[in-house]
């Protein structure tokens, strides 16, 4: 691994504006990584290298011109394939869009560039990001450095595996349920949710969602302080987005100061699992933590919120959430005028949204056989939806070995055609929700990185 690629971002953020190095040799460099080692991880599925050496170029120049510079000048990024690039295929891991090819960039995107990032491309996620760990038809499974027969998370698990082997030093993620934190824990990287707002979404589905956000990714604190100062700040198109603008910084070295915080008597809460049921390994290694508050000043009081109804609370959201996000979808690649299902499409028919649509569950049932055609040529063409309704899964929640997790990561893992089993009639449905999740780490013990050669450094274990 070259030198450069070992530091991160707001260590390059010095060394370019302090001409020590180029954007081109930057560029070339993460270029050169991800050529040698993401045929194993398979985390940016899509790259753009000729139009990044392009940008490299022309950010040289405004260094050579005395341009006043973004805080992520010459930085190498890429984006999430859930995100439109203009110009640059975005497929949301769905065969559905493998040619897609958006004529737009979404805000984040768009400010990323507007801060000087270069993109080197996208990177993978699970179908429409519908799942924890990131395998999908069009582009397979992306595969953990430090383990590559593990997973890497998900839904942003290809920005984190990016990150860990270092092919990149910064990735835009998002998070309805964990996304942006899940992979970041498995592959050893940072990553945060914002408070809803903080980092404004558009192009917008649902003006009143703040289930889902979109957030910043790195390998230090730092460095996701420095992507987020550039991704924060109102804008006029998003009702929701909060007031206070972005920090002023001068540079990206100014971040470091933003981290700087006087922690005696701050009031932490402590939870080793937040009452749910957690994998032995996960709070053996945050037991020590505790400590590290209380040394450092903090009052850590003991709590365990009552978070009873909240996966059921979850499950409903998001299944309205995917309801008006992929219902057109479905009704169009799947439904036919004469299918009698126009005016029920679609339904949903999770056990935990089920009993709130009596009403369309049955008015549907009479119209799901002339659909049934439909829903098996619909299946037997993207191999996309998985009949989950009464089904096992085939192996242990807590395998997380990547050949495993068919049971889990069928494609769009929480938007599915199956046949509702509840009243002994069939008929078409949606089924939405996860079902049981893998309860254990996908990410080994730290030791040699199978991808690094070497532990990244500047990594507590």
């Amino acid at each position: 691994m070259t030198d450069l690629c070992a530091n991160d971002a707001v260590t390059l953020a010095g060394m370019l504006r302090r001409r020590e190095v180029s954007a081109r040799e930057v560029t070339a460099a993460h270029i050169e990584r991800v050529e040698a080692v993401d045929g194993a991880v398979n985390a940016v599925v899509t790259r753009t290298f000729d139009a990044a050496l392009a940008k490299a170029a022309a950010a040289d120049d405004a260094i050579a011109r005395g341009q006043v510079l973004g805080l992520l000048h010459g930085l190498p990024v890429a984006h999430k394939d859930l995100a439109d690039t203009a110009g640059v295929r975005t497929t949301y891991g769905s065969p559905l869009f493998a040619d897609h090819v958006p004529d737009r960039d979404t805000l984040v995107v768009k400010r990323m560039a507007q801060a000087g990032a270069i993109s080197l491309g996208k990177t993978n996620t699970p179908e429409f990001g519908a799942g924890s760990h990131t395998v999908n038809p069009v582009f397979g499974a992306t595969r953990n450095p430090y383990d590559l027969s593990r997973s890497a998370g998900g839904s942003s698990g290809g920005a984190a595996a990016a990150l860990a082997a270092r092919m990149i030093c910064l990735a835009d993620g998002s998070d309805l349920g964990g996304s942006l934190r899940n992979p970041a824990s498995f592959c050893n990287v940072t990553g945060m949710r914002p408070t809803p707002g903080r980092v404004p979404r558009w192009p917008l589905v649902d003006v009143a969602d703040t289930l889902g956000v979109e957030g910043p990714m790195g390998r230090t604190a730092a460095d996701v302080a420095l992507l987020l100062a550039a991704l924060s700040g109102p804008d006029p198109g998003v009702p929701l987005a909060l007031d206070a603008p972005a920090p002023d910084l001068p540079d990206p070295a100014a971040v470091t100061g933003l981290l700087r915080r006087d922690l005696q008597r701050l009031k932490v809460a402590w939870s080793e699992d937040l009452g749910l049921v957690t994998e032995p390994a996960v709070r053996e290694a945050l037991a020590p933590a505790r400590q590290v508050l209380v040394d450092l000043g903090c009052e850590v009081i003991d709590a365990s919120p009552d978070l009873s109804g909240a996966d059921e609370a979850f499950r409903i959201w998001r299944a309205f959430r995917f309801a008006a996000q992929f219902g057109p979808l479905l009704r169009r690649e799947l439904i036919t005028p004469d299918s009698s299902l126009c005016d029920h499409a679609p339904i949903l028919c999770d056990p935990a949204v089920s009993q709130h649509h009596k009403g369309p569950q049955e008015s549907c049932s009479a119209g799901a056989r002339p659909a049934r055609a439909h829903q098996a040529r619909f299946i037997g063409q993207h191999h996309k939806l998985h009949a989950v309704a009464g089904t096992e899964p085939e192996h242990h929640p807590g395998d997380m070995r990547l050949g495993r997790q068919r049971a889990y990561h069928q494609p769009l893992r929480d938007l599915v055609i199956g046949q509702a089993r509840g009243d002994q009639r069939q008929h078409l449905c949606l089924a939405f929700g996860e079902g049981r999740q893998p309860a254990a780490c996908g990410r080994p013990r730290l030791g040699v990185c199978r991808v690094l050669g070497d532990e990244p450094p500047g990594h507590a274990r």
